[in-house]
């Protein structure tokens, strides 16, 4: 053989294998290659979108505990008014009730003071009339006596 027909049965034989490696093997390696090309690809933008949600996700958080510490202190602001009030209310009532307990103090007193000017009022009266009795037994008569005594009583 010569190196013509070598060389002619090489090329051959290269033809062959590449169209051997292009049917058989290139074909489903590049469909392989693409599938896991569209898969990284996929994968990338699944990826991309999680951590876009994810920034949503968070930036959501920072709203509701915004909203949840601004209610808090809403609550809290109502809580101490609401406190402040029950004071006061506290407060007039203690008062009113003070002076309550005053006036009716004062009435007793007033009503003790009158009791014991009326009881003295009649003890002098008494003292009196004894006093005038003894003096004028023998001076003036009953009639005239008792009206002395009424007259002295109103005095009193």
């Amino acid at each position: 053989m010569s190196i013509n027909a070598t060389l002619l049965i090489q090329i051959i034989a290269f033809i062959a294998l590449i169209w051997f490696v292009n049917k058989v093997l290139w074909g489903p390696l590049s469909k392989l290659m693409e599938e896991r090309q569209k898969k990284i690809a996929d994968g990338l933008s699944a990826a991309e979108k999680g951590k876009h949600e994810l920034e949503l996700a968070e930036q959501k958080a920072k709203e509701v505990l915004k909203e949840a510490k601004a209610q808090a202190q809403n609550v809290l602001s109502q809580a101490e008014k609401r406190s402040s009030e029950i004071v006061e209310d506290a407060k007039v009532k203690a008062a009113e009730e003070a002076d309550r307990i005053k006036a009716s103090a004062q009435a007793e007193i007033e009503q003790e003071v009158s009791r014991a000017r009326e009881d003295l009022r009649k003890e002098v009266a008494a003292i009196a009339i004894s006093g005038a009795e003894k003096i004028l037994a023998k001076e003036i008569d009953a009639a005239t006596h008792n009206d002395m005594l009424e007259t002295l009583v109103k005095q009193i």
